[in-house]
């Protein structure tokens, strides 16, 4: 059976992997808007990614005899700079999310729930994945800043995720 404190701080991941999923669709109807299709669509995987998280935590709850409570989403922005300022803020905010993953494994590791602990170390893990495409775009942005055509092959290279 799942704690109370676990099964309310799990909850609250639901909805940051929801909002994370929110975020990212938004963010990928801004490269659509800019037609940047590749861009576009990594993004759109980002977004089924995030939505699978917010799904195996609700599953776990479920598992452990627990009840999942949906909670309301904040709007996500509409607007967003750069192709490299929106990808520093993906970096950002999977930063983030680590964080929040940490701390719901402190409070398994205080709640000497050792099943939450093994469940968590898979989202540690997944983390590292996330900041690490996140800082490999943001690269790739970096060395092509100001020549349009290598955005171009970037946006092609991208469009491929997820589809092999």
């Amino acid at each position: 059976m799942i704690s109370q404190a676990m099964q309310d701080a799990i909850n609250e991941q639901i909805k940051n992997e929801f909002y994370s999923a929110y975020l990212y669709l938004a963010m990928s109807a801004h490269f659509e808007e800019a037609n940047l299709g590749g861009f576009a669509t990594w993004l759109r995987v980002q977004f089924q990614e995030e939505q699978g998280h917010a799904l195996k935590f609700m599953d776990y709850v479920y598992e452990r005899g627990g009840a999942v409570k949906l909670q309301a989403l904040a709007q996500p922005p509409a607007k967003f700079g750069t192709h490299l300022e929106v990808f520093q803020q993906v970096l950002e905010h999977e930063q983030k999310v680590t964080g929040l993953i940490h701390k719901l494994y402190e409070l398994a590791l205080k709640e000497n729930d050792y099943a939450s602990q093994i469940m968590l170390q898979w989202f540690i893990n997944e983390q590292v994945e996330e900041e690490k495409n996140a800082t490999d775009i943001i690269a790739d942005l970096k060395l092509i800043e100001a020549k349009g055509t290598a955005v171009l092959m970037l946006d092609h290279e991208l469009g491929h995720r997820g589809k092999g």
